[in-house]
């Protein structure tokens, strides 16, 4: 056969399957067997075929099948309604190329959960650093009505419209779970015991990144101008603006889920007011991006660890005022929650190993404030208002019900006069609601701080046991410590 003929046929072959493989559907990762819709509502099944192809979709739930053709980008989408059935379901996809099935899906609640090394932290826990009661959790994990997809790490100067790295949906086993988002995996399993309905995570996290990597180019511009031109967001993308968000958030956002948990701020703790503008602006954005409302996000609060130094009081190296942000965060968040651990901390380990704990109270979160389960209390008490009285000063709190609580003294207060020099003060709980604080080296005192410290053993809860975040009734930053203890 003439070598010419032969290469021609070759190029047609080529062309062939090149194009066959662009007309077969295409469907996102996040999109599979396995996978759970959010219940009750409506979801998106969404992909990828030839332009102008015509594509069938048969539910086992919905008697008429529904079609769609396919954009002139080869894009498509289809809005599909769900129930509250328990049982598996199935979804089948046809056109003249393809015949997709996708088996085994659950209607339940959706939940992301997103952050930074503490969401990450698996079950099984880190090199040297545990995660309690991980070998209980492992043994017990099988349970085909929680499910879980945990995004590959990737980053992106644009936005991508599907995952490059991803390990599918799974079924919680031993296995998956070991290797789970430890705060995803407790949050969730608990959520799903509690509703007896199914729950589906999808855990999108990165150690050691900033707010700022997990904005959108148009949210983050609004506070600092954003040029990757120029950038390798291969080296270090954890920290680079914007990168994380494109590879590893929007892919995500046709999939409709119910509420989101977070656990980042450690890597832009030293510039605290900076956070208090970026978060809320992060969540704003995702909010608007995937157009299912103000949906519920519940977030932690950094935990006590020792950054190098405990006797700090500078904005940039003391975490409290970190947490003080985080809290006050609350206020610029609609339909917001937080999961305050200052008992959770270890002065050694940036990665504390409490995980479960952290989900309880995330999840106190969600059961109140999204699932209307009004009897589970969920608000630590937060200071309001201060008196000075008796050459002390009295501390009134707000979201008190039942008073506050001390395991043994009080620890960790200081007390300041107008020379904003803080001095150790003796604090006790007054008619079991109040505070009193006063130092005799502090005859006229005028603010008082307490847990102001990188790390603190905390001291004073309300009667659920709930901690009382750190916080101060001045806003200095110039402030402290007396070298006379």
């Amino acid at each position: 056969m003439n070598k010419y003929l032969v290469f021609s046929i070759a190029i047609l072959l080529n062309l062939t399957i090149i194009f066959s493989a662009k007309a077969q559907i295409k469907l996102p990762a996040i999109v599979s067997s396995n996978m759970v819709l959010q219940r009750n509502t409506t979801v998106n099944i969404w992909g990828w075929a030839a332009p102008a192809e015509k594509i069938t979709i048969k539910t086992s739930w919905i008697k008429n099948e529904m079609n769609v053709t396919a954009n002139s980008d080869g894009s498509w989408k289809v809005a599909v309604i769900t129930t509250d059935s328990k049982a598996p379901q199935t979804i089948s996809l046809k056109s003249k190329t393809s015949n997709i099935v996708l088996e085994n899906i659950l209607f339940g609640e959706v939940w992301l959960c997103s952050g930074q090394s503490n969401m990450e932290m698996p079950v099984k826990g880190f090199n040297g650093q545990p995660t309690f009661g991980s070998a209980e959790a492992i043994m017990h994990a099988n349970n085909p009505n929680l499910r879980l997809f945990t995004v590959g790490r990737n980053s992106s100067k644009t936005p991508l419209d599907n995952l490059e790295k991803n390990n599918g949906w799974t079924q919680a086993t031993p296995e998956t779970a070991a290797n789970f988002s430890a705060v995803a995996y407790f949050f969730g399993k608990q959520l799903q015991e509690i509703l007896e309905v199914p729950v589906g995570l999808i855990h999108t996290s990165w150690g050691g990144s900033s707010v700022q990597a997990w904005m959108s180019n148009e949210a983050l511009s609004e506070f600092q101008k954003v040029d990757l031109e120029e950038v390798d967001v291969t080296v270090k993308p954890n920290v680079i603006p914007t990168v994380l968000f494109n590879a590893m958030i929007h892919p995500l956002m046709n999939y409709k889920i119910k509420g989101a948990i977070w656990y980042q701020g450690e890597n832009n703790r030293a510039k605290p007011e900076d956070y208090k503008k970026l978060f809320p602006a992060m969540v704003k954005d995702w909010r608007s991006r995937w157009n299912i409302g103000d949906f519920p996000f519940y977030y932690t609060q950094i935990a006590p660890f020792n950054y190098g130094g405990n006797e700090v009081y500078e904005v940039s190296k003391n975490t409290a005022f970190m947490r003080e942000a985080q809290l006050d965060c609350l206020e610029l968040i609609p339909n917001s929650g937080i999961a305050i651990t200052l008992d959770l901390g270890d002065a050694t380990s940036i990665h504390p190993p409490k995980k479960k704990e952290v989900a309880d109270r995330l999840l106190m979160n969600a059961l109140n404030q999204t699932y209307g389960m009004k009897a589970i209390k969920y608000l630590s008490p937060r200071f309001e208002s201060q008196e000075i009285k008796e050459n002390g000063i009295l501390l009134k709190f707000k979201n008190i019900e039942l008073g506050l609580y001390a395991f043994d003294t009080l620890k960790d207060f200081e007390i300041a006069g107008e020379d904003k020099v803080f001095y150790p003060a003796n604090a006790k709980i007054v008619d079991r609601k109040n505070i009193l604080v006063s130092n005799e080296k502090v005859p006229n005192p005028v603010a008082v701080r307490y847990a102001w410290r990188n790390f603190v053993e905390a001291s004073l809860f309300d009667n659920n046991l709930l901690p009382i975040s750190s916080f101060r009734t001045d806003d200095w930053n110039d402030a402290t410590h007396s070298k006379n203890k």
